[in-house]
């Protein structure tokens, strides 16, 4: 059990004229934003126990964070390390400020509490619109997947009471001291476009491609008339479980890897159009960005399998 002290004790040794050791283990930008004016900035991840009871020798060490939870982790840390008279300050330095302690106030800077909160909610946020309005089945289960990811974690952080996002956010330039606020503002400005271009890329790629205006009985008609053919670029095992009626098979996978183009000849005719479809919409715009450049008339159908089978488009299983 971690010793505690209330924020008017505090004031009162530091009145009384006691020597008061007290490190505030948040991070350095919101130290800088305000901090009890005799705290000392050792941030919780980078705590060593020997450099501390250094500091103190004898003395008693005080700890101080935002409200108390990571000056609790703190005195953890300490007391397994073997220093004996560690104390947590209650309420932390927002119930020292309310206390009357006197503090050093200078950058306004976000809490990585609410960082976190932040965080989590976008990563959740954007794994479910994913799940839910991802272009193909891979994108969907990769939303789905990171919600999950994200979910999991935070349970796991609600049961031990430890949270790797918090450790890694506490990590990020602009959690860091800079030399200047215009500095430490660029690199978190940097950092949010980089990963937001990466996100946006991500969502926008597919939707951005280019499908075909075609009508879904033009494509019926040209089949028909043997001047197009249908071209299914999902994988084998999802052909397997069904597929257009004389569509020909034409994995993404196998025209990323890169294929021989006589045997590509000898698969799409380059007299017709070739319609192809995936299982919604993603995959075929990519296969027709890669197979236009090679003199291929293809057109990519925004409606995937099940769409098209539920307009009419007779399907089969297996070959």
């Amino acid at each position: 059990m971690v010793a505690t002290i209330t924020p008017m004790t505090l004031a009162e040794l530091r009145r009384k004229g006691e020597k008061v050791m007290l490190i505030d283990v948040r991070t350095p930008a919101e130290f800088g934003e305000v901090h009890v004016d005799f705290a000392r900035n050792v941030p919780l991840d980078r705590i060593d126990p020997e450099e501390i009871q250094a500091l103190a020798g004898s003395d008693p060490v005080y700890v101080v964070c935002k409200s108390g939870n990571r000056s609790q982790k703190a005195c953890e840390k300490l007391v397994a390390a073997g220093l004996k008279d560690v104390i947590s300050i209650e309420g932390g330095t927002t119930a020292c400020e309310a206390a009357g302690v006197p503090v050093v106030r200078g950058r306004k800077a976000m809490s990585l509490e609410r960082q976190v909160r932040v965080a989590a909610g976008a990563m959740v946020a954007i794994g479910a619109g994913l799940a839910a309005f991802g272009p193909d089945l891979l994108w969907q289960r990769i939303g789905a997947g990171l919600a999950g990811f994200v979910g999991c974690g935070l349970v796991f952080a609600g049961i031990t009471d430890t949270c790797g996002m918090a450790m890694l956010i506490a990590k990020m330039p602009w959690n860091q001291t800079c030399r200047s606020a215009k500095s430490c503002c660029s690199r978190a400005v940097l950092f949010w476009l980089v990963l937001g271009g990466l996100v946006l890329g991500g969502l926008c790629g597919t939707a951005l491609a280019e499908h075909t205006r075609d009508s879904l009985d033009a494509v019926r008609k040209a089949v028909a008339e043997q001047k197009a053919v249908i071209i299914d670029v999902r994988e084998p095992e999802e052909w397997q479980e069904g597929h257009l009626t004389g569509a020909g098979l034409l994995p993404l996978s196998v025209l990323e890897k890169g294929i021989d183009a006589q045997k590509l000849a000898s698969v799409l005719p380059k007299d017709k159009i070739i319609y192809c479809y995936c299982l919604a919409g993603g995959r075929c715009a990519e296969a027709a960005s890669l197979l236009k450049p090679l003199g291929y008339d293809v057109r990519a159908l925004k409606p995937g399998y099940p769409q098209l089978v539920k307009a009419g488009f007779p399907a089969m299983v297996g070959k």
